[in-house]
């Protein structure tokens, strides 16, 4: 085992009073890591459309600007790859809990930069480097945040109920969108413009640090558990070499990170997307839609929940296939809905969040199933890294993009894509002979 780091000693110490950790404190620690990544990535999501535009690249259109922000916004997509590739190396030199506070501290700071930008007006084009620089430092920083709790409530998931113990780390994402979308709608609708443009929009930023503190102590608390630990020596949790992983699990490497697609292009058109196309192409102001998006959110919380008993019923990857054919159905009618009014906004993202629940719910269980106890825990967070990369990062751009040239009925085209690229990995993985496939 890797020699024991400063941080996770620490840690121990703290841990120590309170005996071994219960899975209750497993899920805990797993809900509170995953709300603040996706916490963090839903600021900056949200400042992407109504902050960066403006801050950032004033000299373009509101629409053309918005675009290239989301072409920086994807930058930590593509980063997020070769933070694990690094971050694997700190893991297996220094230990777990070296590799998580490196990553939360370069992540939080990374984040904090981003709150003290300066205006496109103050240093000219240098905001713009700065902020791609910030934005490659959050991708490499949460390609080090994969800590393996979610493998370890896999492996200690009773043999009926895989389904309710895989949904637990999705939980974080609407948490996470309800805690920032209610932050930016506060300072939207209660501050002046000038006042939210000046500082307004950098106050979530730096609550966004203080939360990736408490996350680093929750997450530290396991990692260093007899049920943690016993796991790593014995391979379940042990990190591999980044190419003796892809040499021995490249296939389903692909299938994973092309099963889950449908959920994951969805993801950012529940949540982004409809954000940029109400606030450039309606005369609505964007603190009331951030509202219908938290209120949504909580549907979506319902929906990942109820993923867990439906999964462990009719089967996870049944559950993915029959919830990519209802994400292709909706990608048919959700256009009409989301330019529908006040009306139909709120269905549309009621809708959206249901049929996201039910899909993104079950996603890191398929996943992780695939793979062998030995390349578990590297294999995962690769193909988490490829599945957010090719089904998420480029989805906003991409369907603003379509949108705004074509129309939204090009969205829900780029939609509908998803859902086809979800169901042909499951066809083909289910070609395979039964027993080349981990059990569902």
């Amino acid at each position: 085992m890797a020699q024991t780091s400063t941080a996770e000693t620490n840690s121990e110490l703290i841990g120590s009073h309170h005996g071994q950790v219960s899975a209750g404190d497993i899920a805990v620690g797993v809900i509170v890591g995953r709300t603040s990544e996706f916490f963090d990535f839903f600021v900056y999501a949200i400042a992407s459309v109504i902050v960066f535009p403006k801050l950032v690249f004033p000299m373009h259109d509101p629409l053309v600007g918005t675009l290239y922000s989301f072409c920086i916004f994807a930058l930590a997509f593509v980063a997020r790859p070769f933070g694990s590739v690094l971050f694997m190396a700190i893991d297996r030199a220094y230990g777990r809990g070296a590799k998580l506070t490196i990553a939360l501290f370069l992540l939080g700071t990374s984040t904090v930069a981003i709150a003290f930008l300066p205006a496109y007006g103050d240093i000219g084009a240098v905001a713009v480097w700065l902020l791609a620089l910030a934005r490659i430092g959050q991708g490499l920083a949460l390609g080090g945040t994969w800590d393996g709790l979610p493998s370890l409530l896999a492996l200690n998931a009773p043999q009926n109920r895989r389904g309710f113990y895989a949904m637990i780390p999705q939980l974080g994402a609407p948490i996470g969108l309800i805690v920032a979308s209610s932050l930016f709608a506060f300072f939207v609708a209660n501050l002046s413009a000038d006042d939210f443009f000046s500082w307004g929009w950098r106050y979530p930023f730096f609550v966004a640090f203080a939360i990736n503190v408490v996350a680093l102590f929750a997450r530290l608390r396991i990692v260093v558990t007899p049920e943690f630990s016993k796991l790593y020596e014995g391979g379940d949790l042990q990190p591999t070499r980044i190419r003796d992983t892809i040499r021995a699990e490249g296939h389903n490497v692909v299938i994973g990170a092309f099963a889950p697609l449908a959920s994951f292009a969805l993801f950012h058109m529940v949540t982004v997307f409809p954000l940029s196309w109400v606030f450039l192409f309606t005369n609505e102001g964007p603190a009331r839609f951030l509202m219908i998006e938290a209120v949504s959110a909580l549907f979506g919380i319902a929906a990942i929940v109820a993923s867990g008993p439906l999964a462990d019923r009719v089967g996870r990857r049944a559950l993915l296939g029959g919830s990519a054919i209802a994400i292709a159905t909706f990608s048919g009618f959700a256009p009409q809905l989301l330019d529908g009014g006040a009306v139909g906004e709120a269905l549309f993202m009621v809708l959206g969040f249901i049929l996201l629940g039910l899909s993104f719910g079950q996603s890191s269980g398929v996943v992780a199933s695939r793979f062998s106890r030995q390349y578990r825990y590297t294999g995962s967070a690769i193909t988490s890294d490829l599945a957010w990369m090719f089904g998420a990062g480029f989805a906003p751009l991409a369907a603003l993009l379509l949108a705004g040239n074509f129309g939204l009925i090009a969205a829900g085209a780029y939609l509908l894509s998803g859902a086809a690229c979800t169901l042909l990995a499951l066809w083909i993985d289910g070609r395979r002979p039964a027993a080349d496939r981990q059990p569902d």
